[in-house]
């Protein structure tokens, strides 16, 4: 098959064979480099998803998880509408005394959206629990969650208190305020809205403290690579119908937790945010010249502080 240097154009129909063939053309070394480490998990959707109306549930499929790194193992969880990437600078200072697992969460990312699979964070949690028994060691887990995957790594610390023993969250969302399910057609119109070039463009500024110095082609591309996996629309307007992730922070887990928060979040404003920092009290650093993303634009610090606070 001959390849397409633009992702706009692919022909490929499978989200494994999308990865393998953009993987080369990522402008961004380290993501590049990250994505080089992925590894392709055979996963029972049955038992992440009972199928919807009676239809037969594709038994397994292949989902992906870059693992690098040696040491303490540690389990990485990206946020609303990203992938794995996002964690490509943090791994980079992670990766010499840790064993990283750096999941696509369920729905998102470069994962299979099996057809008659539902798009929530149950689903979310079940594909996590099930990746969790997977993990080849029996040493404590820590995990480090970012963004709606910071309310993610909250539920999961409560279902797995022997088996996750610490929390780092970076400016997470989620933790407070009520789900509020998106009904169709608005659910659908809200994806195609988020598909937009400029749309994303202006949401990837939006995120990073410095949107002038640090989001450029690299940042942009990144941001919207896994838009061309199947699936992708239909999988985010089933999670907005859900009423995707709110109401995760209380009670907050038992294991030790660290949460960083930018200065200069530009994402995560207002009530949300005030009712978040109260919940989560005295456990809260807060970041100058830092947005929504301590992982990319502050990396090096937060993995020195993910080492300082949980020796």
């Amino acid at each position: 098959m001959k390849k397409n240097n633009t992702f706009s154009n692919l022909k490929l129909n499978t989200h494994k064979n999308i990865l393998e063939e953009i993987t080369p053309k990522i402008i961004d070394p380290l993501a590049r480099k990250l994505a080089e480490n992925i590894n392709w998990w055979s996963i029972d959707n049955s038992l992440i998803s009972p199928p919807k109306d009676n239809l037969t549930n594709a038994e397994k499929d292949l989902y992906p998880i870059a693992i690098l790194g040696e040491g303490k193992p540690t389990l990485l969880l990206h946020g609303f509408d990203s992938s794995f990437l996002e964690f490509r600078r943090l791994a980079e200072f992670l990766k010499d005394d840790h064993q990283l697992f750096i999941p696509d969460l369920f729905g998102f990312g470069f994962c299979p959206r099996p057809i008659n699979c539902k798009f929530n964070i149950k689903t979310i949690i079940r594909h996590l629990n099930q990746i969790l028994r997977r993990v080849p060691t029996q040493s404590p887990i820590g995990v480090i969650g970012a963004s709606m995957g910071g309310a993610i790594a909250m539920e999961l610390a409560r279902q797995n208190q022997n088996r996750i023993n610490r929390l780092l969250l970076l400016s997470p969302a989620g933790l407070t305020g009520t789900s509020l399910p998106i009904p169709h057609p608005l659910n659908q119109i809200g994806v195609w809205f988020l598909s937009r070039k400029q749309v994303r463009k202006q949401l990837c500024r939006q995120a990073f403290a410095n949107p002038k110095e640090s989001v450029g082609e690299q940042e942009e591309q990144i941001a919207s690579l896994h838009l061309s996996v199947p699936g992708w629309h239909r999988a985010l307007a089933d999670f907005a119908q859900s009423g995707g992730v709110a109401n995760c922070g209380n009670p907050l887990p038992n294991q030790p937790l660290k949460v960083i928060w930018g200065e200069n979040d530009r994402i995560l404003q207002g009530n949300q945010k005030l009712e978040a920092l109260e919940l989560l009290g005295n456990t809260v650093e807060k970041l100058d010249d830092c947005g929504h993303l301590p992982h990319l634009d502050q990396p090096e610090l937060v993995a020195n502080r993910w080492r300082k606070d949980f020796q």
